[in-house]
């Protein structure tokens, strides 16, 4: 997983926080303990840096409960706000009735839909309409062709659709928006309150939550959702959808880009220090192997490859 780029401190502090936890699932001395709870205790921020990696952490490893402890009451002696310190001690103790506040409003529709990926993994499916559709990493897809209408409901991911001629229209909804279509190439992307919907042949017509309507025709795109009014979008060829080859394409993208991108396929954390995110890379790179994309990263780019855990990896600056 990748976040928007944090500044200079915020990326230390954060990377400080990994180092801390690789030390103490190690057999820690007592003096790299105290070390570890002198640094907790110093800032807030680093009570809240420590909290993202344990929660990022939680499905690879475990740290012993004193670690737990040390951890959520530091949250308490600190500046946090009352939800803060809920947010902290359920990312970082994941029991009792907090633990269980989370799995009430677990989402149970995206564990039961029709099709899904997982991280990392693409798939391509043919409906009973003849259609085809893409799904992208990390997507949930419920399918109902039974009636008058063709409905999908996408609820989480990225989605390729191509629609085959049928006399009933279909229905895309999704958190952000619903799509209408007939006979259609399109694709459409979920991020946090955001949609993307981009379009390759035929035309669509977009619907926000508000009513706001959208007629989008091929080459033309529209970024929605949330309280933000929507903008139109450059769709450049099918670069957008390169992964339903397994692929992903960089053409004079960011550093910083690059990661955010390249993260959505990986388990565990994936950063870039702000001292490099603005270098340029160029090519295709397959998606299906993202540790052979971050060596040929270190190869090619004034950068090193840093992981203090297995599944926490940072670029970082190359040292001379």
């Amino acid at each position: 997983m990748a976040s928007p780029e944090p500044n200079g401190s915020a990326f230390n502090t954060l990377q400080q926080a990994a180092e801390w936890f690789a030390i103490l699932q190690n057999a820690p001395s007592p003096a790299e303990r105290e070390a570890w709870r002198l640094w907790l205790h110093s800032r807030p921020e680093h009570a809240a840096a420590w909290a993202r990696v344990e929660a990022i952490s939680r499905p690879f490893h475990t740290l012993p409960d004193e670690a737990c402890r040390q951890a959520a009451g530091v949250a308490l002696r600190t500046s946090l706000t009352r939800r803060q310190h809920l947010k902290m001690l359920a990312l970082l103790c994941g029991s009792g009735a907090l633990s269980y506040a989370g799995l009430r409003q677990a989402p149970w529709n995206v564990w039961g839909a029709t099709l899904r990926t997982g991280v990392g993994e693409m798939r391509e499916e043919r409906l009973a309409d003849a259609s085809r559709v893409w799904l992208n990493t990390d997507t949930a897809l419920d399918v109902d062709f039974a009636g008058a209408q063709r409905r999908l409901t996408l609820h989480r991911g990225e989605l390729l659709v191509e629609l085959a001629a049928d006399p009933r229209p279909l229905l895309l909804q999704s958190p952000q928006g619903a799509v209408n279509a007939t006979t259609a190439r399109f694709s459409l992307r979920l991020d946090p309150d955001i949609g993307r919907l981009a379009v390759y042949a035929g035309s669509v017509e977009l619907v926000t939550p508000q009513g706001v309507s959208q007629r989008l025709e091929a080459g033309q795109g529209w970024r929605f959702g949330g309280s933000l009014p929507g903008r139109r979008l450059s769709v450049s060829g099918e670069r957008e959808v390169a992964w339903s080859h397994g692929m992903l394409l960089a053409d004079d993208m960011r550093l910083g880009d690059f990661v955010v991108e390249l993260a959505r396929y990986r388990r565990g954390y994936l950063g870039c220090a702000p001292q490099v995110a603005d270098l340029r890379l160029v090519g295709a790179f397959p998606l299906a192997d993202t540790g052979r994309v971050l060596r040929a990263l270190a190869e090619t780019l004034p950068v090193r490859i840093h992981r203090p855990l297995p599944w926490w990896v940072s670029i970082e600056p190359r040292t001379a």
